[in-house]
């Protein structure tokens, strides 16, 4: 049973006057925990852990100090300690649940604290690494609602654009509970509440003129016993014809419109209702369902029906909610931009308006993965929006209604919109969505004219197909030849991450498409539509994740797409879109709208900053990378464009674990083998560079033979790993056992060398790249730079080279995942550079490598993690950003965009030599 505010404002401060003072160290932290829930009247036991282990990236195990599935993370730290340390470990953890495929439990929130202080992140807000809430454990008091969460309490964060406040998802969701209980599961819930809703709203928007569905229910007995039966029976009178219904029909039933629409057809036979179960409907009834806008009714309806199982299912599948704010980009860049101008242009010209009043009326619009519909319920209401505003400068409003047959006036209707959607319930919720933005738009135009107008019984309705769009043809939902515009937000599941079926949909729709494997689901759209807009002046837009416009992807789509005559005629540059799914909150996305043809007025929207408003640039070309430029896809090359260090991989011993060593083994080791003690070297991979773990190599490649007989425990080794050698099921790895003392992959310079790791967090802004010694080994995690000086780290690791990073490189999950081929030889180094600007840069980079220096202790996870990066690491590495930016060009780059722009330039400047050289049997458009 949940507590009262007051009860548990009392236990916060009783709490808070027990811990605020409190000295002890980690030793209590799980009685503080402990005690934290108690708060809420909650039993930790009961819902959450401590210690819970989850692997990282090494393999090994981390664990979280307090761990509540699906909700909370809880990190931990002595008095004073630095808590943005605390919440990075527990970002760190966050990434680890999903490698290891327990997105489900992903929590909403991070709490941190040292006992006196209390830090509170949502994962959900706009910015997830900015905390909600921060104070005194001693004002506990006072703060309760940022912990409210604990106790099992839900906040869906609303857009503020939206009428649907949290009131109407919690009358709805007492609703779904209170019929749940009585017995009412399934298709059968899911339609009566379908039936429901629009009943509630057909009372509050005048369809019913005297609240007749409030009225039969408030009527009926107090213990629900006939309440099933009356409300079968209203049902079944709206599905039918006034002229059909039975003459003995109370007056009240009767009189009731005559919906059609096939809402009210199916038998659902009627619930047995209870006193409760009529409470909760009662409680609906007086509720203002008027003020439920259809844009976001699929949602609701979704977030209330799923329970755990459904959201699991729906993140598998990939659907999720998009804001009103992110579909009106879309809409607007694809269509609503221009139709408003034509409008104004049109003026109060009779001749122009009608032609523009039919040509809205023609324009049909398809959403192949509509979910509830939110994009075609926004796109229909701005139609209307605009048909009202012609209809009114040709007829006039009240004045001139008397003698107007309001209804004949209008022209746009819903059965211009279709949609496919995989799943029925949201498919059928899309339905009526648009009967009910429909009716908002009727009455809006009757409030115009000063009359009623209402659209009734249903004669028209969107076509919403339950379907799966990668498999249907979309000329049997929409004819090609009948299509105005593509739109939507298909599903976001990685390449990595899609179920069997997901993998078979790609399979039969990329048939000949070279390493389509690598394709997140949503580029399975692009490639259908691309096939159903051939030879036809059809638009598209699709919301998409960022990255099928970075890394690899970039190479296996666009040049697919543009040998199909494919153009992009706007795109949104990566911006975050709002989610109400946890754990997704910050996934960054891209609008890109598109064309089998070519037009002018290209615009790019740049967002200087992820969740900034949008800057449009005009463009001759947009690139695949979402910047102005030619329609090239950056691919593997084997050699370096430019003349830079040789890179490599590190080393590769395939030895089973049995010359690598902590410090903990290679010591033992050492004492019962002291001859081997020169023979051991500081062994780095990602892991152990970035976060300063120590480990340790027996390297023995060079021993002479007499010094390694002379040690039994290294012969031992020596022995194992040709034994692993020789049971691999791989030809040439049974080969290496006849040299076992020797590394596959062997690079080990003579000289200090660059290294940079294979994969490193995207939320640092710079990738940590260093220089090593000779004595140091590199494991194959790490990319191998010879000869490289300050002057070339400077370089790779200046904003220059990562803006180049952001976009060229591929990812693992959200991390980069650096590549020689792809990344480093593709990179276009600054040209002409003057012995002055080079030896600035190598003034700046050993400044930065000196200031990390001064820092003992801290790691490079320390030093570059965008919560806690010192100041004056930071401001080393903005005078390095600011000498390499001058190799480039005098001018400095004021955005992420005009870096991107001038690096595509340069690339595309340095090779068209080679592309020149390369004759006309290159296939084009691809470097």
């Amino acid at each position: 049973m949940r507590l009262t505010l007051s009860e548990i404002r009392a236990n916060a401060m009783r709490f808070a006057a027990e811990w605020a003072e409190v000295v002890s160290e980690r030793a209590e932290a799980q009685s503080f925990w402990t005690d934290l829930f108690s708060v809420f009247g909650i039993k930790r036991r009961a819902v959450a852990s401590f210690e819970e282990k989850v692997r990282n990236l090494k393999g090994a195990y981390d664990r979280i100090d307090v761990f509540y599935s699906g909700v909370m993370i809880g990190e931990h730290k002595s008095r004073g300690e630095d808590l943005s340390r605390a919440a990075s470990q527990a970002f760190d953890y966050v990434q680890s649940l999903q490698r290891e495929g327990r997105g489900n439990e992903i929590p909403q929130y991070i709490v941190a604290s040292d006992f006196e202080t209390i830090v509170i992140f949502d994962l959900e807000s706009s910015d997830p690494a900015a905390p909600i809430a921060r104070f005194k454990t001693a004002r506990l008091h006072e703060n309760i609602k940022h912990l409210g969460f604990l106790s099992g309490y839900r906040v869906k964060p609303v857009d503020p654009e939206d009428p649907i406040n949290i009131e109407a998802v919690e009358v709805l969701g007492k609703l779904h509970d209170a019929l749940e209980r009585g017995g009412y599961a399934g298709h059968a819930l899911e339609r009566f509440l379908v039936r429901v809703l629009f009943c509630l709203f057909a009372d509050d928007t005048a369809i019913f003129e005297d609240d007749e569905f409030k009225t039969l229910v408030r009527n009926s007995r107090t213990d629900g016993s006939d309440l099933g039966a009356l409300l079968a029976r209203f049902f079944k009178v709206l599905d039918q014809d006034i002229p059909e219904r039975p003459t003995r029909l109370p007056e009240e039933l009767r009189s009731l419109p005559y919906v059609n629409g096939d809402l009210f057809r199916e038998d659902l036979g009627f619930a047995e209702f209870d006193g409760p179960m009529r409470a909760a409907l009662i409680a609906a009834c007086e509720f203002n369902w008027s003020r439920i806008s259809p844009a976001v009714f699929g949602s609701l309806f979704q977030s209330i029906m799923a329970g755990d199982e459904g959201r699991r299912k729906r993140r598998q599948i990939g659907a999720h909610y998009t804001s009103e704010r992110d579909i009106m980009k879309l809409v607007r860049s694809l269509f609503l931009d221009e139709l408003q101008a034509e409008l104004e242009a049109a003026g109060r010209d009779g001749r122009k308006l009608r032609a523009f009043q039919e040509k809205l009326a023609s324009l049909r619009f398809l959403d192949p993965a509509c979910g509830c519909g939110n994009f075609l319920v926004v796109t229909y209401r701005e139609l209307r929006e605009l048909e009202l505003r012609a209809v009114l400068r040709l007829h006039g409003g009240k004045a001139d209604s008397e003698r107007l047959l309001i209804d004949s006036l209008l022209k746009v209707d819903v059965d211009q919109m279709h949609g496919i959607e995989i799943e029925e319930w949201p498919a059928r919720i899309a339905e009526v969505a648009m009967w009910l933005i429909d009716h908002q738009m009727n009455q809006k135009v009757g409030e115009a004219f000063g009359r009623p107008l209402r659209r009734l019984p249903l004669r028209k309705g969107a076509k919403i197909a339950h379907a799966n769009a990668l498999r249907i043809d979309w000329n049997e939902v929409l004819p090609a030849a009948q299509c105005s515009y593509v739109l939507g937000n298909p599903p976001f599941v990685g390449a990595k991450y899609q179920s069997d079926a997901q993998r078979a949909d790609m399979d039969a729709v990329c048939k000949g498409i070279k390493n389509a494997g690598l394709l997140d689901y949503v580029c399975g759209w692009y490639v259908v539509a691309s096939s159903y807009i051939r030879k036809s002046d059809i638009r598209c837009a699709f919301v998409s994740t960022n990255s099928i416009t970075q890394g690899e992807q970039v190479g296996v789509l666009w040049p697919e797409m543009f040998a199909r005559g494919i153009k992009i005629h706007f795109a949104h540059r990566t911006f975050q879109w709002i989610s109400e799914a946890r754990g997704k909150a910050h996934v960054h996305v891209v609008i890109i709208g598109f064309g089998a043809f070519d037009r002018s007025g290209k615009i790019v929207f740049d967002y200087p900053e992820i969740d900034a408003d949008p800057i449009p640039v005009s463009a001759a070309n947009i690139s695949p990378y979402l910047v102005p430029g030619p329609d090239l896809a950056i691919v593997n090359r084997s050699k370096a464009l430019c003349d830079s260090p040789e890179i490599g991989i590190g080393n590769k011993p395939i030895d089973g674990g049995n010359y690598l060593f902590t410090d903990e083994e290679m010591h033992a080791f050492v004492k019962a083998e002291p001859k081997a003690n020169k023979y051991f070297r500081p062994w780095y991979g990602a892991e152990e560079f970035i976060n300063g773990d120590h480990r340790w190599c027996l390297w023995v490649g060079d021993a002479p033979a007499d010094e390694l007989r002379a040690m039994p425990s290294v012969m031992q080794r020596i022995d194992n790993v040709k034994r692993l050698r020789l049971d691999s099921t791989s030809k040439p790895t049974r080969d290496l056992a006849k040299t076992p003392t020797r590394f596959h992959v062997e690079n080990m310079p003579k000289r200090s060398f660059m290294v940079i790791p294979k994969v490193s967090s995207e939320r640092r802004n710079y990738i940590p790249m260093g220089l090593m010694e000779p004595k140091s080994i590199a494991s194959d995690l790490l990319f191998v730079l010879t000869g490289a000086t300050p002057y070339h780290f400077g370089v790779l690791t200046s904003e220059m080279h990562m803006a180049w990073v952001r976009q060229v490189c591929g990812r693992l999950k959200s991390d980069f995942r650096y590549s020689n081929k792809l990344v480093y030889n593709n990179f276009p180094w600054p040209q002409d550079v003057t012995d002055k600007q080079q030896a600035a840069v190598a003034a700046a980079a050993e400044h930065v490598l000196a200031t990390r220096d001064t820092f003992k202790g801290q790691t490079l996870a320390d030093l570059y993690d965008p919560l806690a990066m010192p100041k004056a690491l930071r401001d080393a590495h903005k005078n390095l950003d600011r000498a390499v930016d001058k190799c480039y060009r005098a001018a400095p780059f004021t955005s992420e965009r005009q870096r991107v722009e001038y690096l595509f330039d340069l690339y595309q400047q340095l090779i068209a030599p080679l592309t020149a050289s390369a004759g006309r049997g290159r296939r084009p458009r691809r470097s």
